[in-house]
């Protein structure tokens, strides 16, 4: 883990986040006192769902779409 300050990493900010994509974890100092810490982001495995998961396990009713009763919009209203 490398300490870098602030003004040099102002004058090469792709050079150090190009180290820190290959891996590299480095603390930003500032005074001589660490400010922050830059370290590679932690990839997620890219899971995806396969199509018709829930197949059967709910359905749509016939009136889905049909306007809500008054008293429901008034509620929501809040009147």
């Amino acid at each position: 883990m490398d300490w870098i300050s602030v003004d040099e990493i102002k004058r090469d900010l792709l050079g150090y986040l190009q180290r820190v994509e290959a891996g590299e974890t480095l603390v930003i100092i500032r005074g001589g006192k660490p400010i922050a810490e830059i370290k590679p982001t932690v990839k997620s495995p890219e899971l995806s769902r396969p199509f018709g998961f829930c197949a059967g396990e709910f359905f749509v009713p016939d009136d889905f779409d049909d306007p809500l009763p008054e008293n429901i919009i008034s509620e929501f209203e809040g009147k």
